[in-house]
């Protein structure tokens, strides 16, 4: 834990529920070419506990997207261990769901369809309360009258509002979401933030936000982790000790701005570490 840490957020992580759990978790790749394993993630030691919003920020190629795979169950772990409540993660499940950068909405089903659309695959829940759900997912995220709509008559952003709806009509212990708002322009972003926040402030579901941008990071979560270049290490976690709700007024303060400056310097240091080594690696 780093400095940012705050005693009340402590003394709250302490008595909750640990959600996810890893221990030393390792991930290789194989390449084809070269006829060897390309360690991508190594290990990985970490709690996040139930009803957290964690983000993770690294340099480009350090892991970040391969480490929520295997806690997604998409990416099988080379070493250690990855558990969800207490059992292994071996595949995906139903207590995940995962939200893209890309809505990938179905192009012929309605708003509401589409978030009905993993209830009706997982049968988990009854056809009147995921029906109930999803009213209530498409108001929560701000799409009360288009219901009726279809993908191709939306925006991104109101796309990636359906995409949350969607992922939360599931009921699951966990969102994972993998830089969900990339590809939207800088205002709509800045919108998404907030709107992500107020609906997961009432629904409270464990979180897992992979990111490159840090002031993303810094609004967003309750805990921030840095990967270190490839292979992806744990350099630093930085408790984000802001008050929530979160608003304008939190982007601009003094606090803000110092944590964004320590998680700055740390990825900075990564990127010019491996930058040293590429240019070793080219020497020799």
């Amino acid at each position: 834990m780093d400095v940012g840490s705050s005693t009340e957020g402590l003394r709250n992580n302490a008595v909750s529920r640990v959600n996810l759990r890893a221990r030393g978790v390792t991930i290789h790749y194989w390449v084809e070419r070269a006829n060897a394993a390309f360690l991508a993630v190594d290990g990985i030691d970490v709690d996040i506990q139930e009803g957290e919003f964690v983000a993770i920020l690294g340099p480009s190629g350090c892991g970040k997207t391969t480490f929520i795979n295997a806690v997604s169950g998409t990416q099988a772990i080379s070493g250690g261990s990855l558990t969800l409540d207490g059992k292994s993660i071996e595949g995906p499940g139903p207590d995940r769901a995962m939200v893209f950068q890309q809505a990938s909405l179905l192009p012929w089903r309605s708003v509401r369809d589409n978030v009905l659309f993993g209830a009706q695959m997982q049968r988990r829940l009854g056809r009147e309360e995921s029906a109930r759900r999803a009213d209530h997912l498409i108001k929560l995220v701000g799409l009360g009258g288009f219901e009726k709509a279809y993908p191709s008559e939306l925006s991104g952003g109101m796309q990636q509002r359906v995409n949350l709806a969607r992922a939360l009509a599931t009921n699951p212990r966990m969102l994972l979401l993998d830089e969900p708002f990339a590809a939207l322009d800088a205002q709509t972003r800045e919108l998404m933030q907030d709107e992500l926040l107020r609906v997961w402030e009432e629904e409270k579901t464990t979180a897992l936000f992979i990111t490159h941008d840090i002031k993303e990071a810094v609004f967003l979560a309750d805990r921030v982790i840095v990967f270190s270049a490839r292979p992806g290490r744990i350099k630093r976690e930085v408790q984000v000790d802001l008050p929530r709700p979160r608003g304008r007024e939190t982007r601009r303060s003094d606090r803000f701005r110092e944590i964004e400056d320590l998680l700055h310097d740390s990825i900075q240091e990564e990127v010019l570490a491996a930058a040293k080594r590429e240019l070793a690696r080219g020497a020799a």
